[in-house]
């Protein structure tokens, strides 16, 4: 975190070469209204005016943080997270150098795009951290809908696919003390405007965009406040506690439930199995070749052809 953050200042002219060589002696912690300050700047292309602009919630993006390049928006959030930044509040970023996604995964999120993330204090045990993500899930789902695409699915854990080809991850990250959860980070990044061409060749077979699927360019700013309030809708039923309304949303809308899939858990061999369905605590319940079941806690599903 502190090698980011460090960067973030320097690009943006706020930290001497002399004051690096001497971050041994500073603590990376007071350099956090340095970070609030450049978020609360004028960005080239999302406009924090028209995201606020008749923005239907009571606390999700009402403390909100643009910026035009950073490495990982999930990072920028843990680190504000940690000074002073509190509930709801939104970090955004016009691209991202070396966002991160689930297996330690790295690629550059240019323009075009929307990549944010919100920080929650959940007030929950870790078990129910799984259950974020799913929600999300429904959030993204019904921001879609809202601007026109009705076709998109969920695919556990955490992207959403139009069409069989991935729109949008989900990266949630829990900042933990001594076993108590103080808060959650929920990096979402949507492809929005972004050309096939900006994909790593690997990926471009599986991947589409907003732009793509509905022949239209895409208002990035109108998208993530319809996200905002979608967000806050699904997540004030998490806080209420409504899971099995949230896990219902999110079967109507699945892409995996009846899916033959590869399991790649954890420190465990891949292993064929019919999706079964999704548990309370949203895990992946899969029937394997021999017929037994298993609990998908965490891992990834690939989908059998």
């Amino acid at each position: 975190m502190q090698n980011e953050i460090i960067k973030l200042l320097k690009k943006e002219e706020k930290l001497s070469e002399e004051t690096i060589a001497e971050l041994s002696n500073i603590e990376i912690s007071d350099f956090s209204d340095s970070v609030k300050e450049l978020g609360k700047n004028e960005t080239a292309y999302i406009k924090r005016e028209e995201i606020l602009k008749d923005l239907n919630t009571t606390y999700i993006g009402k403390d909100m943080y643009i910026f035009n390049e950073v490495m990982s928006t999930n990072t920028i959030a843990k680190f504000l997270s940690m000074n002073g930044v509190g509930n709801g509040a939104v970090v955004i970023s016009e691209k991202q150098t070396k966002a991160r996604g689930r297996s330690g995964k790295n690629w550059e999120s240019p323009l075009g795009g929307v990549w944010l993330s919100i920080i929650l204090n959940p007030n929950v045990t870790h078990s129910k951290i799984p259950l974020i993500t799913l929600a999300t899930g429904v959030a993204v789902e019904n921001t879609l809908k809202r601007i026109g695409i009705q076709n998109a699915e969920i695919k556990w854990p955490n992207d959403i696919l139009i069409n069989d080809k991935k729109v949008c991850g989900i990266l949630t990250e829990a900042i933990t003390s001594f076993n108590t959860i103080e808060s959650v980070i929920i990096g979402v990044g949507i492809d929005a405007n972004i050309t096939l061409k900006d994909f790593p060749e690997e990926l471009k077979e599986k991947m589409t965009t907003l732009n793509k699927e509905t022949g239209e360019k895409i208002d990035e700013n109108l998208l993530i406040k319809t996200f905002l309030e979608e967000f806050e809708k699904i997540s004030k039923q998490f806080m209420n506690e409504e899971y099995e309304n949230i896990l219902k949303e999110w079967r109507k809308h699945s892409y995996t439930i009846g899916k033959i899939v590869e399991v790649h858990e954890p420190f465990s061999k891949p292993y064929d199995g019919y999706v079964l369905g999704i548990s309370r605590d949203g895990s992946l319940v899969v029937e394997k070749i021999d017929g037994t079941l298993e609990k998908v806690i965490s891992g990834e599903c690939v989908i059998k052809n």
